[in-house]
């Protein structure tokens, strides 16, 4: 494709002021960077929210109720996505509080983790039932599930849900690749998990560190998305000695996008491409 999703990760749960000043925490901060990106220009955005005096993920849909609306302020077609990780909160209700939100502040779509996975120093536990409650709940709601993959048995496990009749087409998906314990950013694997992805599947590519700028630059290359922002690396450069702003990461995509020819792709078009609505007031699929 010549028209490339950049799907903006701007705070994640795990980046503090400690690591790095420029990550947005407080609802102002985030809405702030995700104005700046607008203004670049990006496609959609992918939402963390966090308690403001202790630095960590929160769930509150009320904390989110705020980003949501500040953005909608200047970007109403903006397509958003919220966070339903089970990395800092195992229980349903935490995880899922979020897709509550009506109206206005009702996000478009919601992260599906198709698996348990490791990090670095922390797991992710996404029981079989507790993927199946979480997915049931957004297609109640009306929010579409941004299919989280980190390796290739969770693309067979979105086959089998779509089997179940509980995915339901088109879908959206961010492959998360140089994860230590996932898929990894090079051509062997990269082309597998693109011949594996189910059809009419929309999709994007993140690197998470140090493979960030490899991973995006592969995806343009390919014609796919890229996911980008301190949610996944804090470093502009391999060699760790200049931290990044959102605002760096994404110039510095700009660059690749325009150096190969091609553009981002508009909200709206990604709306009409999972058939989501139309925005400005209205939300969800």
């Amino acid at each position: 494709m010549d028209s490339i999703i950049v799907n903006f990760a701007p705070t994640g749960m795990v980046p503090t002021k400690k690591d790095t000043p420029y990550v947005p925490i407080s609802a102002k901060e985030i809405i702030e960077d995700v104005k700046k990106a607008f203004q670049i220009g990006i496609t959609s955005v992918h939402l963390h929210a966090r308690d403001v005096l202790t630095e960590k993920a929160c769930y509150q849909k009320e904390v989110f109720e705020e980003i949501i609306l500040g953005i909608r302020e200047f970007a109403p077609k903006l397509v958003i996505a919220v966070t339903t990780s089970g990395r800092m909160y195992s229980e349903f209700d935490k995880r899922t509080d979020v897709l509550d939100l009506t109206g206005k502040s009702k996000p478009d779509m919601g992260s599906l983790t198709l698996s348990s996975l490791n990090f670095y120093n922390r797991e992710s536990i996404n029981s079989p039932e507790m993927i199946k409650n979480i997915c049931e709940k957004m297609n109640k709601n009306g929010i579409k599930p941004e299919l989280e993959v980190f390796d290739f048995g969770m693309i067979n496990y979105a086959k089998y849900l779509i089997s179940k009749g509980i995915l339901k087409e088109p879908y959206y998906v961010n492959f998360i690749l140089g994860n230590i314990a996932g898929a990894q950013p090079n051509l062997t694997q990269i082309a597998a998990m693109l011949n594996e992805k189910p059809l009419n599947t929309v999709c994007s590519f993140g690197g998470i560190g140090k493979f960030q700028f490899l991973t995006n630059s592969l995806a343009i290359a390919i014609g796919c998305g890229a996911r980008i922002g301190i949610e996944d690396n804090i470093w502009y450069d391999e060699q760790r000695t200049k931290l990044a702003t959102n605002e760096d990461f994404l110039i510095r995509l700009h660059k690749i996008i325009n150096a190969m020819e091609k553009r981002v792709c508009s909200s709206e078009e990604l709306r009409d491409m999972l058939k989501l609505k139309a925005g400005n007031g209205e939300y969800g699929v």
